[in-house]
């Protein structure tokens, strides 16, 4: 008997990735899946005001760190939401006004060298241990994360692969999605998303016991339900109109091939179960904001899942 840990969209918590890194021993898990979406979505400036003295604004709000301790607490708290601090000044936000790909440039910077510090700290706690972590980056991560995984030991990029968990059950994993408003990294069509799918089922040599690592969970699964947004990307009806989002061809797929179980995410409401047919879905959901790491601990068993729990921690 095999048990998986799964997570998703961590978005750049520090805390979530660390708990994460943890889940395997504290839950008694055999295996660490980590769906997609690792990295955050913004920059946070803290704006040297001279002295010891820094300005940042978060969430609307106005902090001011007047010595070493409150800067370090606030760098802290930034990183805990998975935003990414960048220590600038007023010269520089005034250039950076004029200049904004800058902002791409220096986001992009940021997300790697977290990215690295992740893969290193995986590298250094699961060091003299069995467990490794396979991962496939979502939509919102840039392809540049890929490498920077790649040089990891025990973090194994498995986008595109079919993975051998045990003897008897069979991984696909995919962090690409159908499009989305926010035009994100890992987009495309549903026919091409098909195409995905497609090779990596064909494959398997066991497709009954295969898992599907995919991050858009599938149409009308009830593990993608989000809210409704209108032409200006506001929730109608203030957030309480909801509709399913999720991919067509991944439901298609899972009709067709009837893997075992199937791991999503993407939609960070979505927490539940579901079934379609003889699948069982999973979306553990995502509170990274608060620094709560959610996941699925599933018990594999030869021809079944013996058992599974959505965690919260």
């Amino acid at each position: 008997m095999t048990t998986l840990f799964f997570a998703t969209d961590v978005h750049g918590s520090d805390i979530c990735w660390s708990k994460f890194l943890n889940a395997g021993k504290f839950y008694g898990a055999d295996k660490l899946i980590l769906g997609g979406d690792m990295t955050g979505k913004a920059v946070i400036p803290f704006v040297h005001q001279g002295g010891k003295n820094y300005r940042i604004t978060l969430l609307e709000q106005v902090f001011e760190a007047t010595n070493e301790d409150e800067l370090a607490d606030l760098v802290k708290r930034v990183r805990s939401r998975g935003y990414y601090p960048y220590m600038t000044d007023p010269d520089e936000i005034a250039e950076l006004e004029k200049n904004p790909d800058r902002i791409s440039e220096i986001f992009m910077a940021e997300v790697l060298k977290v990215v690295q510090q992740w893969m290193d700290l995986a590298d250094k706690k699961l060091d003299g241990t069995d467990m490794k972590v396979y991962c496939s980056p979502g939509n919102d991560d840039a392809d540049e994360v890929d490498a920077v995984i790649r040089s990891s030991r025990r973090v194994i990029l498995v986008e595109g692969q079919v993975t051998q968990l045990d003897d008897h059950h069979e991984m696909i994993a995919s962090g690409w999605s159908n499009h989305t408003p926010w035009d994100t990294h890992r987009e495309e069509n549903e026919d091409q998303l098909a195409v995905r799918y497609e090779a990596m089922t064909r494959q398997l040599k066991d497709p009954r016991n295969a898992i599907f690592n995919i991050h858009v969970p599938p149409y009308k699964s009830q593990l993608d339900e989000a809210p409704e947004l209108d032409k200006d990307l506001r929730p109608v009806l203030a957030g309480n109109s909801m509709k399913p989002v999720g991919s067509t061809a991944l439901r298609e797929s899972i009709e067709k091939v009837q893997p075992l179980l199937g791991l999503h995410g993407h939609i960070h409401e979505g927490r539940g179960s579901s079934r379609i047919g003889k699948t069982l879905c999973i979306n553990p959901g995502s509170m990274y904001e608060q620094g709560t790491l959610l996941g699925a601990l599933v018990k594999l068993g030869k021809n079944k899942i013996e058992n599974y729990v959505l965690t919260t921690g």
